[in-house]
């Protein structure tokens, strides 16, 4: 299949099964087959997560940095040839090394950027790092697995 850049929200929506509030990567600019993938998270004021995270000082939860990572990692298996069916639900089979480096907050923007360690029989090793403007926000390992199809709601 051949990709054309830069990848849309609409046209990530065709791969992933999330919506809003949890759709967490709106583009992707730089994608190499079964090598390499980037994509970006703009982070706005008006994020749901931002009421309670935390009122005053508000911040990205470190655990929906990882989960827009995993998302972008979800496009990496589905767009790169020998991947996963598009059908396919993919989730995460584990979270290695991860530290987080900076706070996120509005007004961001964190570019997510993922790597093939290894890939096995439906389970790719990946490395992940979130930055904005050129400083790590996050990095560390993530394990994505094919787990069956995806349900379609009534």
């Amino acid at each position: 299949m051949e990709i054309k850049l830069p990848l849309t929200i609409l046209e990530i929506m065709e791969f992933l099964p999330h919506r809003y509030p949890m759709l967490l990567v709106d583009r992707v600019t730089e994608f190499s087959d079964a090598e390499r993938i980037v994509g970006y998270k703009n982070v706005t004021a008006n994020e749901a997560f931002f009421v309670g995270h935390f009122p005053g000082r508000p911040m990205m939860p470190g655990v929906l940095m990882l989960e827009a990572l995993a998302q972008l990692g979800v496009l990496f298996f589905k767009l790169s040839t020998n991947g996963a069916d598009r059908e396919k639900l993919i989730v995460f089979a584990g979270i290695d090394e991860v530290k987080f480096r900076r706070e996120v907050i509005p007004g961001d923007v964190l570019t997510l950027k993922m790597e093939l360690i290894k890939r096995r029989s439906g389970i790719w090793r990946m490395s992940a790092l979130g930055e904005v403007d050129g400083e790590k926000a996050v990095e560390g390992v993530l394990t994505a697995a094919e787990s069956g199809p995806i349900r379609k709601q009534a």
